[in-house]
């Protein structure tokens, strides 16, 4: 059972005595969040005593944080995968992303896009569009062909080849004459290598594109965004210096969404 701390003279746990116990309960759920742990190797990976340990888990496993793992020790148990469940469904994925797309365009100047996967389209859920004097299709709310941009192409970058292969059967068409399904194969593995992707004009023949994927909590891709331009203002060595910008913005976002 857990050990019972002295109240103040209020008939209140002292502030500092219970601060350093809520520190010492997240640092348990911290360790044992990558394994299961024993009550050992808790107290081995946190600096706790034994018995700090043994007291606090004690609570955890109470109120359903901890649950013990058959004889490999303790992991997290229900009552924080409910939190984080409940939590996740109330990310406004545009509001957490608003800040980062913002800095986004104010270091480049140039239209900056965050989207999603609808089936095989991509659906613009935000949209800057920078201080250059540049016209782009895009609005919010609008959807383009997933095989044909940017964003698009990092939306598909945890697909498998067989999956890739049958959207180029079906929406091939819309590539640069002359791409083959071997080409765009590759492309995307380069793509998927890279971490980032390109519209080099397959939207629009005059537009190029730099992007990135975001992920979730659990590691999936759900989102994406991108660095819009014209050619003007993107030559292949600009496009080159902007991957990691956009990769380091897509990933800050997909900090903030737990990954």
């Amino acid at each position: 059972m857990a050990e019972k701390i002295k109240p103040s003279k209020d008939g209140h746990e002292p502030q500092a005595q219970r601060s350093q116990t809520l520190v010492r309960g997240f640092q348990i759920i911290d360790a044992v969040a990558e394994r299961p742990r024993n009550i050992q190797e808790i107290a081995s990976v946190t600096g706790l005593t034994y018995s700090t340990v043994h007291r606090i888990v004690a609570v955890l496993q109470e109120q359903r944080y901890l649950k013990p793992e058959k004889s490999r020790g303790f992991t997290l148990g229900p009552r924080l995968i409910e939190l984080g469940f409940t939590a996740y469904s109330r990310v406004d994925l545009v509001q957490v992303a608003r800040p980062w797309l913002d800095e986004l365009s104010g270091l480049t100047h140039d239209t900056v896009h965050l989207a999603r996967r609808e089936g095989w389209e991509v659906t613009y859920l935000d949209k800057l569009p920078g201080a250059r004097p540049v016209e782009i299709s895009s609005r919010v709310g609008g959807r383009k062909p997933i095989i044909s941009t940017g964003v698009g192409k990092a939306l598909l970058f945890d697909e498998p080849e067989l999956v890739l292969k049958q959207l180029y059967e079906q929406d091939g068409h819309l590539l640069p004459d002359g791409m083959s399904q071997k080409d765009w194969l590759a492309m995307m593995a380069s793509y998927r290598a890279g971490g980032y992707s390109y519209d080099l004009g397959e939207d629009a023949p005059s537009i190029r594109c730099v992007a990135a994927p975001l992920r979730d909590a659990t590691g999936k891709i759900i989102a994406a965004v991108s660095v819009s331009s014209t050619m003007e203002y993107m030559s292949p060595a600009r496009m080159t210096d902007l991957i990691p910008l956009v990769q380091r913005i897509a990933k800050s976002i997909s900090h903030e969404l737990g990954a």
